[in-house]
């Protein structure tokens, strides 16, 4: 895939990345733009904006699928090698912007690396 049209439905799509700092599950965004796309459309232009670099997707808890804003990086390189916080009260999903060393594993090659913590945000925390 790749090479992004900046069509209608696509600049939809970034704006609700634009107006969210917080990372979105794709359940939430079907939901919130079913009036203006199919939800094929969304999955299609997600696909695509994660192999442009301009998004990245990880697993939250039950295994759903969850998408928030790259930085630096780009179609060949995914460089948002970071954990998200996700809390067990409110929902709320996080880029949580700490180094993260993935360590050499002999005999293999890690490519991808999900890290889940799990607990309760700065509201739900008081």
């Amino acid at each position: 895939m790749g090479v992004l049209r900046k069509t209608k439905s696509v600049e939809i799509v970034l704006k609700e990345f634009d107006e969210d700092s917080s990372a979105i599950s794709v359940i939430t965004l079907v939901e919130r733009l079913r009036s203006k796309m199919n939800k094929t459309t969304v999955y299609r232009i997600l696909d695509k904006l994660e192999d442009d670099g301009i998004v990245h997707l990880f697993l939250g808890k039950n295994g759903h699928k969850w998408y928030a804003k790259c930085h630096n990086c780009s179609s060949a390189v995914h460089k948002d090698i970071h954990p998200h916080f996700q809390c067990v009260s409110c929902g709320k999903v996080d880029c949580i912007d700490v180094n993260v060393v993935i360590p050499e594993i002999a005999n293999r090659k890690v490519e991808i690396s999900q890290i889940l913590l799990q607990g309760k945000c700065e509201s739900c925390n008081d």
